[in-house]
C-alpha cells in the first residue's frame, strides 16, 4: 500500500475546492455526462436526465456556460433552435466522469 503524502488545508487555492465550487451542484456531472456524447438540445438533456426540472436545468447550464465549460449556440430560425456542447475545457472532464462511472459500477 502506498503512503499518502500529507495533504495541505483545502483553502480557496486548493484545486479540488476550485473544481468542486463548479461541479458540486446537484445534476452538474449528469449534464456533463450527457454533453460528453455530443451536442444536445435542451429537450434532449431534459429527457436524458430524469428528475431534473426545466428551471434547474436552465440554471445549471447557465453556470456551466459562465465557467466556460459549455457553449450555447442559438440558431436564428423560427422557432429558434438552441444547442449546447462542451468546450475544450468541459471535454477535459471526460476522465472524471469515466472514473466516477467505473467506481460507481463497483457499488
Amino acid at each position: 500500500m502506498t503512503r499518502l503524502k500529507r495533504l495541505q488545508p483545502c483553502d480557496a487555492g486548493c484545486p479540488v475546492r476550485r473544481s468542486m465550487d463548479i461541479l458540486d451542484s446537484k445534476w452538474m456531472l449528469l449534464i456533463i455526462r450527457e454533453l460528453l456524447k455530443g451536442k444536445r438540445r435542451f429537450g434532449e438533456l431534459l429527457g436524458a436526465i430524469g428528475g431534473i426540472s426545466p428551471k434547474v436545468l436552465t440554471q445549471r447550464l447557465r453556470l456551466l456556460e459562465a465557467e466556460q465549460i459549455v457553449n450555447k449556440t442559438i440558431y436564428p430560425e423560427v422557432p429558434p433552435r438552441v444547442e449546447y456542447e462542451l468546450t475544450v475545457r468541459g471535454q477535459g472532464l471526460q476522465a472524471v466522469v469515466d472514473a466516477l462511472a467505473q467506481w460507481g459500477a463497483t457499488l
